[in-house]
């Protein structure tokens, strides 16, 4: 699998991630098919350096958003402002919608950003091409 993200949407979730650091970020990615062409950030509630939750009212804004313009909400990103970027075990636990990507963008010790999908109880990286 793999997912398109253009340049200036890559630069948007890694700013938003900044921009909440040292909270996690969380937000929602727009597109059709394969590929993603807009950023929706949404709020944490839980405003944690660990974890994220993310605001009813921002995802159901995200949904009818991609809805109204014939797409759809193809990924979910978050960020780990001193972690890897790969799913952590409370990922693990609460993000295992198999037609969902989760983007994860690290910013330790640099800014990585990294796709995921879950796959047979599991997740499995998935290729990230920024054009």
């Amino acid at each position: 699998m793999t997912l398109r993200i253009p340049a200036d949407v890559h630069a948007a979730i890694v700013a938003h991630a900044r921009r909440d650091a040292p909270d996690e970020c969380c937000g929602f990615l727009l597109g059709a098919d394969d590929a993603v062409d807009e950023a929706c950030p949404a709020r944490n509630l839980t405003r944690s350096p660990t974890r994220f939750l993310v605001d009813p009212e921002d995802h159901f804004a995200a949904i009818h958003r991609a809805r109204a313009t014939g797409r759809a909400v193809r990924a979910v990103y978050h960020s780990h402002p001193s972690g890897p970027p790969r799913p952590s075990a409370s990922d693990a636990a609460e993000m295992r919608d198999p037609e969902l990507i989760y983007v994860i963008v690290s910013l330790a010790p640099e800014v990585t950003v990294s796709a995921w999908q879950w796959v047979e109880e599991r997740f499995v990286e998935v290729r990230l091409v920024v054009s």
